[in-house]
């Protein structure tokens, strides 16, 4: 394992309620506050605030499912990367697939998003990964490979940028691809970014894995050359899960 610091950040998508939010942070305060793996949770936007305040002290990270490329100005419904980073943000997801799908987010518009993310002194966590019918093509590694060309922001290093790996098909699924198949896409990423900014900025980067990854796959993955952590959507939500996923990459 390298000294990239291993990132579990939870994707808690439009799931939540005042209660849920309050059991579940409390339960993660209290494993946080055991170790070292940095720990970082994404609710959904109404729950940011008090959120932010239940984790206040404890080392978990905050962030955001999304933001909007722009400061400010008439988009309504949407939020900027400004105002996330205000109410206590430190991180945003951008290019997340079910952004890509359910609003038509292409790369340009992501690539937009990290540009405002960094602007406003957030990381962005950069989403890539195909569909079944892409990999089915054999077409994995150049899918992933246009979205990182169009995604990722020219002013990238791996102090604000984290890029997720998330095979479309896998994402809530149960199914995830063998061991050897993530290290191998998350190795060519790290080649990608290599070739595009510098071995040390590559090298540096961390490249987390999306996709039904679950406290019983864990460890295998973690474990993986170039995985540097996991972004969850489920397991997040149960906190025996999303604490025992951290604690495989002890």
């Amino acid at each position: 394992m390298s000294a990239r610091t291993i990132l579990i950040a939870g994707n808690w998508k439009m799931n939540a309620s005042t209660g849920m939010a309050e059991q579940l942070t409390g339960a993660l305060t209290a494993w946080a506050a055991r170790d070292g793996v940095e720990l970082l949770i994404c609710p959904p936007f109404p729950y940011l605030v008090p959120v932010n305040a239940s984790i206040a002290n404890s080392g978990i990270k905050l962030g955001a499912q999304t933001c909007h490329a722009a400061v400010s100005g008439a988009h309504t419904g949407d939020t900027s990367a400004e105002m996330l980073a205000e109410v206590g943000c430190t991180y945003v997801i951008v290019g997340h697939s079910e952004r890509r799908t359910d609003h038509a987010e292409d790369d340009a518009t992501v690539k937009g998003q990290g540009d405002a993310a960094h602007r406003a002194g957030l990381t962005a966590i950069v989403c890539v990964g195909e569909t079944e019918a892409e990999r089915d093509a054999d077409k994995t590694l150049e899918v992933v490979a246009t979205q990182l060309a169009g995604s990722v922001p020219d002013g990238a290093t791996a102090a604000n940028t984290v890029i997720a790996y998330e095979p479309v098909w896998a994402i809530g699924t149960g199914r995830t691809p063998t061991e050897a198949e993530v290290q191998d896409v998350h190795a060519a990423i790290r080649a990608n970014l290599a070739e595009r900014f510098g071995n040390e900025m590559a090298d540096g980067t961390r490249i987390l894995y999306g996709g039904s990854m679950k406290p019983g796959n864990a460890a295998g993955l973690l474990a993986l050359a170039d995985v540097d952590g996991g972004l969850i959507g489920g397991a997040s939500l149960k906190a025996e899960d999303f604490t025992a996923i951290a604690d495989a990459a002890r």
